[in-house]
C-alpha cells in the first residue's frame, strides 16, 4: 500500500526514520509548526492537501498531528480515508500513546517537553502565522493592543500583555524526549543549558515510536487511531478518545 503522510515539521526526523523502515511506501509532506498558532489557518493549509490525494494513487492519508488546539476539528476526508492518532498534540506521538503522556503529565504537570524537532524549529526557525484573536499565542499585535486599550484602558492593556507573556512561569521542568537516531545531536547538553537559564529542573525520558510505526504498518486499532472515511469529518470527542468522526458538512 502507498500512504500519504501530512506531518508537522517538528516531527520530521521521527516520521522519516519510521518511513525508511516501513513495509509500505510512504510519501511525506511537511507543514510549518507555526500553523498551530491559528487553527483556522492550519485547517486551511491541510484541507487542500487532503483533497488532492487520489484514491487511485494512495490507500490512506496519515495525519502527523493530534487534535492540536482543535486544528483538526472540521477536517474532512477526501477520496481517501484519513488515519489520525488519538492524541491531543504531537508530544503523544513522541511518547508512544496518550496513556503514557497522561501518566507522565500527572507525575509532573509543570513539564515543558523538548525533542530534536522542537529544538531545531524553535522560535527563530519557524514560519510565523498570525495567532487567533483569543488564542493567547504569539505576540500581541498593535490591533489587539488597541482593542484592549479601548476596552480596559492603556495601563490595564499593558498589564494584560505582560501577563500573557508569562507562560513560562507555569513550568518547573524541562524534559527531553530522547531517541537513538538523535544521539549524535548533543540534545541533552542543549536542554540542560535552556533549563539552567530558566531555572527549571532537567530530566529526560525515552521516546517511543510505536504509534508512528503502527500508523505506517496499517495497524489502525480503534484504541489508538481514528479512521475517518470519505464523507466524514473530524470532531473533538471531549472524552478519552480525543477525536471522533461525524458526517461531513458542506465546505463553506
Amino acid at each position: 500500500m502507498r500512504i500519504k503522510a501530512l506531518v508537522c515539521d517538528v516531527l520530521a526526523r521521527e516520521f522519516y526514520w519510521c518511513a525508511a523502515q516501513a513495509t509500505h511506501s510512504i510519501d511525506i509532506a511537511l507543514f510549518p509548526q507555526g500553523l498551530h498558532d491559528n487553527s483556522d489557518t492550519c485547517r486551511a493549509a491541510l484541507q487542500p492537501a487532503i483533497d488532492a490525494v487520489r484514491a487511485d494513487q494512495y490507500g490512506a492519508v496519515i495525519m502527523g498531528y493530534g487534535l492540536c488546539n482543535n486544528a483538526l476539528a472540521g477536517i474532512r476526508a477526501g477520496e481517501v480515508k484519513l488515519v489520525v492518532p488519538r492524541a491531543h498534540d504531537c508530544i503523544t506521538l513522541l511518547l508512544g500513546s496518550k496513556e503514557r503522556y497522561a501518566k507522565l503529565f500527572g507525575e509532573r504537570p509543570g513539564t515543558y517537553w523538548y525533542s530534536a524537532g522542537w529544538l531545531e524549529i524553535g522560535k527563530d526557525g519557524r514560519q510565523r502565522f498570525d495567532p487567533m484573536d483569543n488564542s493567547g499565542l504569539g505576540p500581541m499585535y498593535k490591533k489587539q493592543f488597541d482593542e484592549l486599550v479601548a476596552k480596559y484602558g492603556e495601563d490595564n492593556a499593558k498589564y494584560l500583555m505582560e501577563f500573557m507573556g508569562k507562560w513560562e512561569e507555569h513550568y518547573s521542568h524541562g524534559t527531553l524526549i530522547e531517541f537513538e537516531h538523535a544521539r549524535h545531536l548533543g540534545l541533552p547538553e542543549r536542554v540542560r543549558g535552556i533549563c539552567a537559564d530558566k531555572g527549571w529542573a532537567y530530566d529526560s525520558v525515552p521516546g517511543d515510536l510505536g504509534l508512528i510505526r503502527a500508523a505506517f504498518e496499517g495497524e489502525w486499532d480503534d484504541a489508538r487511531f481514528l479512521v475517518v472515511e470519505p464523507g466524514q469529518q473530524i470532531r473533538a470527542s471531549f472524552d478519552d478518545g480525543v477525536l471522533a468522526a461525524c458526517p461531513a458538512q458542506a465546505p463553506r
